[in-house]
């Protein structure tokens, strides 16, 4: 059983393997890189094996559909967690981009430079396909990371990172720049909060109790993944066949992950011919919409509480309301949206200009799906998470997500 103090030992560890990963060439990550992605195909088997052991124990224990599906790895899953890897590798290395540089008035060069964290600890939940996303990004941008998942992803989370440790010694790297801090004690959650020194910023990745343990707890540096209140807006000016494919698709497509819309506005001028089609399609998809006054007069809506607009569902759910106007959309948002992902569905341009002024989200999309808010759809690559603090990072991080940066100053025997 994992202690505390094995979990600082761990940290040891990896604070001494970042020195030389920090200085690795962009070849040699990224030879890390496709050694780890073609290793994960090649040992699938053992993977799934692995995977199949923790699903099995989650539906036995009676597990939330939504919660299964996020713990669930198949080939095609393991394949693209491979293929992440791959396109991290083809991306630039953000290590040693100059941000900005001039020469000062007395001839001083100055240069701002990106360079790593460090050490980077994740703690996150379920998904063990983060494991490996993680494990890619922080070495690309070189950071040494500590996994710290979920013990209902334990038998996965070990399997993967076995695989890719492997992976990484056969391409010249220390192994220790990827290790898995063993799930089953909470103390050694509190001891990665703890491990300020050790530890350069840690980022929590799952439920909003976690990600608020974290926040509240920790005193190393924290990089917050929020929950995804998602809304979708459908103005006055909307397009309705539009309006009704971006609703199916950012609730259905797959509800289980915080990009998934939980809310749906409707605009009240639109609200007699739209709520009635939304709502057979919802149905029709599988969809419990929790309603206001209005769609509650459809067949097989459950009237809303005030709880479920502040929930984040994971579930084939969605709070609906008619609103006033977009004002009023606004308004609710701002009561009830956790700062992800916002939509609006309009043809009328000031409209559009209104929502996006209007909304504090770490992404705002107009007449297009809450669920391109994503890494790997904005072209980043895969993602370590998505941000919606305003510090250090906001929205999908990636790469030069994960480093700060260092002035350098060069001179010819300058004194002040």
């Amino acid at each position: 059983m994992t202690s505390s103090a094995d979990v600082v030992r761990l940290a040891e560890r990896a604070r001494a393997a970042s020195w030389g990963l920090g200085q690795a060439t962009r070849a040699t990550k990224d030879a890390a890189l496709h050694a780890m992605a073609d290793a994960l195909v090649e040992r699938g088997a053992e993977i799934l094996a692995a995977n199949a052991e923790d699903v099995q124990r989650a539906e036995a224990g009676g597990t939330p559909a939504g919660i299964v599906d996020r713990l669930r790895l198949t080939t095609d899953r393991v394949e693209a967690m491979a293929q992440g890897l791959r396109d991290v590798a083809g991306l630039a290395d953000p290590v040693g981009e100059v941000v900005r540089g001039s020469t000062l008035a007395g001839g001083l060069e100055l240069r701002q430079v990106r360079v790593p964290f460090g050490v980077v600890g994740m703690i996150y939940e379920a998904r063990p396909n983060v494991t490996a996303d993680a494990a890619g990004i922080c070495l690309k941008s070189g950071n040494a990371v500590l996994l710290r998942g979920s013990s209902s992803a334990s038998a996965s989370n070990e399997a993967i990172v076995a695989v890719l440790r492997d992976a990484v010694a056969t391409a010249g790297l220390e192994p220790d720049v990827v290790q898995l801090v063993p799930a089953g004690r909470h103390d050694t959650v509190k001891a990665l909060m703890r491990a300020r020194g050790l530890v350069d910023v840690l980022i929590p990745r799952g439920g909003a109790g976690l990600i608020r343990s974290v926040v509240e707890e920790s005193i190393v540096p924290v990089i917050e993944t929020g929950v995804g209140n998602c809304h979708v807006y459908v103005d006055a000016a909307a397009d309705l066949d539009t309006a009704l494919a971006i609703v199916l698709n950012a609730k259905t497509h797959r509800p289980s992950v915080c990009n998934a819309a939980e809310g749906l506005l409707v605009h009240r001028a639109v609200a007699e011919v739209f709520v009635p089609r939304v709502t057979a399609a919802l149905s029709d998809a599988g969809v419990t919409v929790h309603g206001d006054a209005t769609f509650a007069q459809q067949a097989g809506v459950v009237p809303a509480t005030e709880e479920d607009w502040d929930t984040e569902y994971l579930s084939l759910d969605i709070a609906a309301a008619v609103v006033p106007d977009l004002d009023a959309a606004l308004a609710h948002i701002r009561r009830h949206g956790s700062g992800h992902s916002e939509a609006i569905v309009t043809s009328d341009q000031g409209a559009a200009r209104r929502f996006v002024a209007g909304v504090d989200a770490a992404a705002v999309l107009v007449n297009a799906s809450t669920r391109f808010t994503d890494g790997g759809e904005f072209g980043f690559g895969a993602e370590i998470g998505i941000s919606t603090q305003k510090l250090h990072a906001r929205g999908p991080m990636g790469l030069p997500e994960m480093t700060s940066t260092k002035y350098v100053v060069t001179g010819e025997g300058h004194v002040r």
